[in-house]
């Protein structure tokens, strides 16, 4: 339900914002990527504006994405970890256990009469 909310507070009008910026900008604009010659056309690329904000947008969440993962690494390698432990003592138990019910089903000595 939070969930909800917060998608349409936020992403709703974050959408319309960017709607908003694309039909705005939409003139031809040169990205130039030889800063001592910018008209170079070699190394330069021509497109509506809203095409290099929505480039930056992705970019942005691609990279922010990527720096998370790689944050919560260390998370991920002690979940694992402790994930492995886990079924390391499952296993044991089971071990124990099967060991248990194997001498308890074994019948036992009288004790010696006197």
């Amino acid at each position: 339900m939070l969930k909800k909310l917060i998608n349409i507070v936020i992403l709703v009008p974050l959408g319309v914002i960017l709607i908003v910026l694309s039909v705005a900008n939409r003139q031809a604009v040169t990205l130039a990527f030889n800063p001592f010659n910018p008209a170079d056309s070699v190394l330069a690329v021509s497109a509506p504006f809203f095409v290099f904000l929505f480039l930056a947008v992705i970019v942005g969440l691609i990279l922010g994405a990527g720096v998370t993962w790689l944050s919560q690494g260390k998370y991920r390698r002690r979940a694992r970890n402790e994930a492995n432990e886990a079924l390391k003592w499952h296993r044991e138990a089971e071990k124990q256990r099967s060991q248990a019910e194997k001498l308890a089903s074994q019948p036992t000595l009288a004790a010696p009469q006197n």
